[in-house]
């Protein structure tokens, strides 16, 4: 009981402290919804299902934003000195990483909100896809990342050093996972390699619960092979934790950050063996250009005698 309600008052801590920093109502509120304009003007052009699709990047793009801004606050915690207050009150690491998944949860929610309601009353998209679907993928989704981001931070030791391991994570889930270019227009070697990223099962299960192309078993295994990459990368995020900028961590300790990806790689390997995902990925994607084709010969059969 003394961890739940100590995790419940950092969690308030937490929000209160970052509800007060304007960088960071930037980058979670604004950053994602001129993402959400480019997507819907560049590559929606007007089309509903399209919307729902492109809504489902920049909801990836919001939830994996939990990876990048947790690591960095936590370094920047420990290199204040404002950990050591923390643990001097005393906290536990439990407690303390679980604050930060729970608080930054609850700070994406709005966000992800105002997207939603953006696209529905705003691009007028014509359905709100399935929202039980997606707010069972953001919130394992956003626990996942956050944890993720924590491994980051327990394994760095100067701010340098986070962000750069941080941009080239990044990188990969970015580009790879197909957040921003669909998996399906990629060669085929590389629609293999994206299936041993977890993004790729996030980016795939918010666009398919969007469009509404994706059944209760599809989202329950991207949600189950996220949830086992949440365990495994909280286990090894309190492991490593450290309270004090003055604990330096040896090189060999990055390698835990390899191996919360385990159950990725074997979750991969799976995936490539049996081909269903990328078949999934595949016939969604033609669904939408086939949805695409359809609406534009709607107006030339409209005008047959």
């Amino acid at each position: 009981m003394d961890a739940l309600r100590n995790t419940w008052i950092l969690t308030k801590a937490r929000v209160r402290l970052a509800s007060r920093n304007r960088l960071f109502v930037f980058f979670s509120l604004l950053m994602p919804m001129i993402f959400l304009f480019g997507f819907v003007f560049f590559m929606a052009r007007g089309r509903s299902t399209w919307i729902a699709y492109s809504l489902g990047n920049v909801l990836t793009l919001t939830v994996m934003g939990s990876f990048w801004g947790l690591s960095v606050q936590l370094v920047t915690f420990r290199e204040q000195g404002i950990l050591r207050r923390f643990r001097l009150a005393p906290v536990g690491a439990g407690p303390m990483l679980a604050s930060s998944i729970l608080a930054n949860y609850i700070l994406i929610l709005p966000p992800v909100a105002v997207q939603v309601l953006t696209c529905r009353w705003f691009f007028h998209m014509r359905t709100w896809g399935n929202l039980w679907q997606a707010l069972l993928l953001i919130t394992i989704g956003s626990a996942t990342f956050a944890a993720f981001g924590l491994i980051v931070a327990s394994v760095t030791n100067t701010m340098q050093e986070t962000q750069l391991i941080n941009q080239l994570i990044w990188l990969g889930f970015l580009f790879l996972s197909g957040a921003t270019v669909p998996v399906a227009a990629f060669p085929l070697w590389l629609q293999r390699v994206s299936l041993f990223l977890p993004a790729t099962y996030l980016a795939t299960g918010l666009q398919s619960a969007m469009t509404q192309f994706s059944t209760v078993g599809e989202i329950a295994m991207d949600a189950l092979a996220l949830a086992i990459g949440c365990a495994t990368a909280f286990e090894i995020s309190r492991q490593l934790f450290r309270w004090e900028p003055e604990t330096k961590v040896p090189g060999r300790a990055k390698l835990w950050v390899l191996t919360a990806m385990i159950p990725f790689v074997v979750l991969g390997v799976c995936e490539n063996v049996t081909g269903a995902q990328l078949a999934r990925i595949r016939q969604n994607f033609d669904r939408l250009s086939s949805h695409t084709v359809n609406m534009k010969m709607i107006p030339q059969q409209g005008g047959n005698p």
